[in-house]
This record gives C-alpha cells, structure tokens and sequence, in this order.
C-alpha cells in the first residue's frame, strides 16, 4: 500500500497556482532551489508585512547558499552560511612581499670553529717549526727539538698562506647568540637566513650581519598634536607594546622598523582621533532634566580607542615584520591654547548636569510626598494648597540637598 501525505486543497503561496501533493514512499528525494524557500536578509522596504495571498513581491537581495544533505531521507536542506568576517579597521595596509620571510640559516656550533682554528694555528706553528723559524729561545722554553733555519720554500709558503686562510675563516665566524636576539644574515646583498639561536656559533665569515631585538618591548610617546573631530587642537600620548615578528622584513623590508612604527603610530593616531570629539558637553540651554541630551561616544572612551588604534597599526606594521600586542593613548588633553576654556566648559557642563539631576530628584521626592499624603487621608487640599504645599516642599528639599552638596 502506498503511503502519501496530502495537503488541503487551495492556493499556494502565489495566485493562481495550487498546492502540490507530494508523495513520500516510491519517489526520489530531488534537488530543491534553496531560493525559492529561504530569505536571507532581504533588503527593501520594511514597512509591513507581507501577504501572500494578495500579492507578492520579489526579493531585493539573496544571499548565495550552500545545500548539504543525504539523498533519499527527506531531509530538511541546510544553509551553509559563509563565516562571519570582523569589520574591517580602516584603508588596508601595505601589501606584504611574498618573497621576503624569515628562514633560518645554516649555522654550525661555536666550538666547531674553535676547534677548526686552532688546529690551523697549530699547523702553522708545525711548520714553522720544522723550518727553523721559530726562535730558538722559546723552542727551548717548550722542550723541543732545535732544528736549524733552511728558509722557507715556495710549497712552505703555499701551506702557511692555506692555514692563515683556514685560521681566519675558522675564527672569523665564531659569533655568540643572545637570547632575546636574533642575526640577519646576507651574502652580497642577497638574504641567506635568521639565526635565533643562543650560545658559541659558528657562520660564515663572508655574510654580512645585522643584529636585531626580537623581545617584548614597550614604547611610550611623546605628545603629539592632534585635532579631534570638532577641530578643538589636542596633545595626545601613546604606549605602544610590539615586537618583531618577522626579523627578515623588519631589516630588509624597510629602512629603520623603530622609525616606521613611530611614524604609524602619530599617523594612526590621527586618523582614531579625528572620528570622535574629544568630550560630549551637555548643552545647558538644550538639556534639561525633562529631556536629557544624549551624550555619544568620545575619545574618554579609552578601550574602544585603543581597540581601533590596535587594529589600525596591526594592518600598517604586519608588512614590515612588525607584530602589535597594544596601542593605548595614555594621555588626551587639550592644546595650550584651549585647555583653560575648555577646563571652564567641562566644569560648566558637569555642574549642569548635576543640577538637573538634583532637580530631578527633588521634583520626584515632592511627587511622592503629595501623593502619600493625599492618599492616605492625611489631608485634603483643594488647587490653591496642592500648589503652596508643592512650592514649600521644593524649596526644603532643594535647600536640603543644595547643602549636603556643598558639604
């Protein structure tokens, strides 16, 4: 017996079509346009809701989707939504060059050049010694045989010039790692590896290095002019706390890295600055305690300032091999110039405020007290007394706290 499962009969979702009666047993599971059942964020006008049964009207915007399912089971298709990407920081920072990364070079222990040199040094004395050319004095001293000066020879000097050359090749590598440290190392302008190992080391005395810190390390600004978004002139001050990530762009990839981060970090600074106002002054005229002015974002707002800063110089120095931990402005204050009339405007502002907050609570403190007494009985006051009771209220409870403020 076939099992079908049956809908009631009518019009479907668009005029002038019907439902369909799909049969579950003896047919196969096809494919469903994902499109024709899902609305993923549709932009437009959402002013009502939409009725299908009068009208309807195509969607402005559909997201692509992705159906994962198993054949033949009836299973409800699945959307597989493209992960959600962080808001981008800004503009995008320079592009890296993918040909310059960090490799470690091919470095020997210490003590193999130690040892390489000091057996070309005593091969150097071997044969000096067997040609007579060491002093007699000092062979005497060492408790060897005296053999007589014959001169030297063109193959004696052959091998006395091979072992100088071993000699200084053997010693003139030996190098010693430091922990927090690394070498960048070049051969004829060309790049040949990091070493960040620690201790005796051997490279080749041929490359060129350059030593550079790769610790944690801190930097604190000194006061840079700035102007915030209501043009007011600022003087701003940043810690920074940043290492080197990459030791082959961090040489290579630019002229000084410590330079360039301190240009990034006043420029970055400037453009995080310039988005918000440095304070939200409450108007006195405007704001009142009936209907507050909203006060927005500032750049009091610490965290979200060093946030955007952060991401800001993360896109700038990761070309150049440097990797920012924090960017935190540690002081903001007015120029100069301003910072006397704007002390006065802030003092201003807050006591503003406080007095509308005062008020506030002395209005809803006489409220209380007239509605307790009316409603328990206590008294009966016709237009006359509500309004006598209200004024003598408010000016003892104003006093009141008036004085606990100035205490």
């Amino acid at each position: 017996m076939t099992t079908t499962t049956s809908e009631p009969e009518g019009d479907g979702p668009f005029p002038g079509t019907a439902r369909h009666t799909p049969v579950i047993a003896q047919e196969a599971t096809t494919e469903i346009p994902v499109h024709l059942l899902f609305r993923d964020d549709v932009t437009g006008d959402d002013s009502g809701p939409e009725d299908f049964t009068h009208g309807w009207s195509p969607p402005i915007a559909l997201r692509p989707a992705v159906v994962a399912r198993r054949l033949g089971t009836g299973e409800q298709p699945r959307i597989a939504r493209p992960p959600v990407s962080p808001a981008p920081s800004g503009r995008p920072g320079p592009p890296e060059d993918p040909t310059l990364f960090e490799r470690p070079a091919a470095v020997l222990s210490g003590w193999t050049g130690v040892v390489a040199g000091l057996c070309a040094l005593a091969g150097i004395g071997a044969v000096l010694w067997g040609a007579g050319a060491i002093p007699a004095r000092l062979i005497a001293l060492l408790g060897l045989p005296v053999y007589p000066y014959r001169g030297l020879s063109i193959d004696l000097w052959c091998l006395l010039t091979l072992g100088v050359v071993i000699a200084l090749f053997a010693l003139g590598g030996i190098g010693r790692g430091q922990v927090g440290h690394a070498w960048v190392l070049t051969l004829f302008g060309e790049y040949r590896g990091s070493v960040r190992r620690t201790g005796l080391l051997w490279m080749s005395p041929l490359v060129l290095r350059r030593r550079i810190e790769v610790r944690l390390r801190h930097w604190r600004s000194e006061p840079m002019p700035a102007v915030d978004a209501e043009g007011a002139p600022l003087c701003v001050v940043v810690q920074v706390v940043w290492r080197v990530r990459d030791t082959a762009r961090a040489v290579l990839g630019v002229e000084d890295h410590e330079e360039y981060l301190s240009e990034q970090v006043e420029s970055a600074m400037a453009r995080v600055v310039s988005q918000l106002p440095a304070d939200a002054f409450a108007d006195p005229v405007r704001g009142s305690a009936a209907a507050p002015m909203a006060v927005g974002r500032t750049l009091r707002d610490a965290e979200s300032v060093g946030g955007t800063l952060t991401r800001m110089l993360q896109a700038e120095c990761s070309a150049v091999g440097i990797e920012v931990f924090s960017a935190q402005p540690v002081a903001i204050e007015y120029a100069p110039e301003i910072a006397a009339a704007m002390r006065r405007h802030r003092i201003a502002s807050l006591d503003a405020r406080h007095r509308d907050t005062v008020l506030t609570s002395v209005v809803d403190a006489v409220e209380e007290t007239v509605r307790r007494l009316t409603s328990r009985g206590l008294v009966e006051l016709d237009e006359y007394e509500r309004k006598a009771l209200v004024k003598d209220l408010t000016v003892a409870f104003y006093a009141h706290r008036a004085a606990e403020t100035e205490r």
